[in-house]
């Protein structure tokens, strides 16, 4: 094992080595940007997006009339399809569980009135933006952010829903197999935000 380890460090030391410190490069088209989500949450948005959503996805109650934390979580499950089905970071996580958060994007995007052909993007940085707004006080904030056609069933609906999220079994499902896979066990440690 040892001798595997060191025979690994040798490998990328070449590749280590030509990239500079503090490089500023974009992000890989593979990511989805957070910039919505106006809070720290420890330098890892992959982290925070399964924390998050296997908080709020294993009991219904832990949202219901916090359309914040609602929209918190529909955004990291969102982001989550993408990274870990795209992200060469997650290559080793169970395929099973993989396809699992695609079937719980589908079944959210259903719950909330979002076109299936809606790009995440889009989806989360509007879901961020509403919970930012919510966060502040600012309901027309939260509104703008929500009236947009990716969101068929308008603003007022969408956010009555945040609020009052339903048991979403494949969201569940899916969350604590990849917290699962991630951590070994399943267990979570809940960041406040």
């Amino acid at each position: 094992m040892r001798t595997r380890l060191f025979g690994l460090l040798l490998a990328a030391a070449p590749v280590l080595a030509i990239v500079p410190a503090g490089c500023t490069a974009p992000p890989p088209a593979w990511t989805l940007d957070l910039s919505g989500l106006n809070v720290s949450i420890g330098g890892d948005p992959d982290m925070w997006a399964i924390n998050t959503a296997q908080w709020a996805f294993a009991d219904p109650a832990r949202t219901r009339g916090l359309p914040v934390e609602g929209a918190r979580a529909a955004a990291a499950l969102e982001y989550m399809a993408v990274q870990i089905n795209t992200a060469p970071r997650w290559a080793e996580i169970d395929p099973i569980s993989k396809e699992e958060l695609l079937r719980a994007r589908v079944e959210l995007r259903a719950a909330l009135g979002i076109r299936p052909d809606a790009p995440s993007q889009q989806v989360v940085s509007s879901l961020l933006h509403a919970a930012q707004a919510l966060a502040a006080g600012d309901g027309a904030a939260a509104t703008a952010a929500l009236n947009n056609p990716i969101f068929t069933a308008g603003p007022q609906q969408t956010l009555a829903v945040l609020g009052a999220l339903p048991y979403l079994r494949e969201a569940n499902i899916a969350t604590m197999h990849v917290g699962a896979n991630f951590i070994g066990g399943g267990g979570v440690v809940r960041w406040k935000l």
